[in-house]
């Protein structure tokens, strides 16, 4: 029996509010559980450049939506080109190993793996512990001598855009995006596959990986929250919001709402055969259909081929390891999960 162990203040939200509506978390901050009330929150106004995960504010300086659009256009034939490349086989990719670290070096390859070393390292996951490490890798990229997406190199269209920085601080910048472009998706797609295994390895042969991800992603949503700040638009749109709260969506909740699932801790990835993952109530892995995630478009088709390829090469959890830790900051995710080939049973 595998135990996931959710941080004390992820477990608490299930055993405080799980089922609920509307209830007040801190005396500024409401959380939104209910389908219905957080449809309502949600499409009342756009998120503003503070509330974007990805697209807030970069040294200062505000990344239009157009430019946001831009920059995810890049990445987005930057990974349909990998995907049409030639196609790994299970044999020959080596994905044993501590998840969801190993899921992440190897997207990192497959999508970046030509690009410039002063980019390539902005994807290491070591740059998540602080900041301010983050930004002093950045800064010693931007003050190296040459641009680091030069043209005419085998990069990626997003290394490219570096190479029209023209300055420190321009190039300081336009890595500063790259990171905030390339890192989140190959977190989300390793973690997400990740998650997958975890909570339901080994599969039954039948099942197709979207299933499979669709139901790691209600179990464990990668964003578990969606803050939107304090907003008149909301206490007009619920009474129990004031002027001055805060609004927390927790999908992490109403992903597991007993009246809108059945069986609702329990992996189940054949309810996928007759739901629609767009339109089920209070299902909002990638946002609200007011303004769907950006990248999930090129998340799932990742998925699916990280996915295939360690079920192909015949992997599965290590026997020896009974629980895994849910943190609480970052996307949402069991961590430090170790995938080994998987014992076959002796002929009779």
């Amino acid at each position: 029996m595998r135990r996931t162990l959710f941080h004390p203040r992820l477990a608490a939200l299930f055993r405080d509010h799980l089922g609920q509506d509307v209830f007040r978390l801190e005396p500024d901050t409401v959380g939104v559980a209910g389908h219905e009330a957080a449809d309502r929150i949600l499409a009342a106004r756009r998120a503003t450049e503070t509330e974007r995960p990805t697209f807030k504010p970069l040294h200062g300086r505000s990344i239009s939506r157009g430019e946001a659009s831009s920059v995810m256009r890049t990445v987005g034939g930057d990974v349909r080109e990998a995907l049409q490349g030639p196609r790994p086989r299970p044999e020959d990719v080596d994905l044993s190993g501590v998840w969801p670290l190993r899921g992440h070096l190897f997207l990192r390859d497959l999508i970046l793996g030509q690009d410039p070393y002063r980019l390539r390292i902005l994807m290491s996951r070591n740059l998540e512990l602080t900041p301010k490490l983050t930004w002093s890798v950045i800064a010693a990229g931007a003050a190296l001598p040459g641009r680091p997406g030069r043209r005419g190199a085998r990069s990626t269209g997003l290394a490219g855009l570096t190479a029209d920085a023209g300055g420190y601080h321009e190039r300081r910048y336009a890595m500063g995006m790259y990171r905030r472009a390339a890192a989140p998706l190959c977190f989300t797609v390793s973690t997400l596959v990740a998650n997958a295994l975890w909570l339901g390895s080994p599969f039954d042969p039948d099942t197709p990986n979207r299933h499979i991800l669709h139901e790691a992603m209600r179990l464990l949503p990668p964003s578990w929250n969606i803050l939107r700040n304090a907003s008149p638009e909301y206490p007009a749109v619920d009474d129990r919001i004031g002027v001055g709260d805060d609004v927390l969506v927790l999908p992490l909740l109403s992903h597991r709402d007993p009246k809108l699932w059945e069986d609702p801790h329990a992996f189940r990835p054949e309810r996928w055969q007759t739901l629609d993952p767009d339109t089920a109530p209070g299902y909002l892995p990638f946002g609200h259909s007011s303004e769907r995630c950006w990248g999930r478009h090129m998340v799932m088709p990742l998925a699916e081929l990280l996915l295939d390829l360690v079920r192909g090469a015949g992997l599965d959890l290590s026997p020896d390891q009974g629980s895994a830790k849910v943190p609480l900051l970052g996307l949402l995710g069991v961590e430090d999960v170790r995938l080994t080939k998987a014992r076959r049973r002796a002929a009779s």
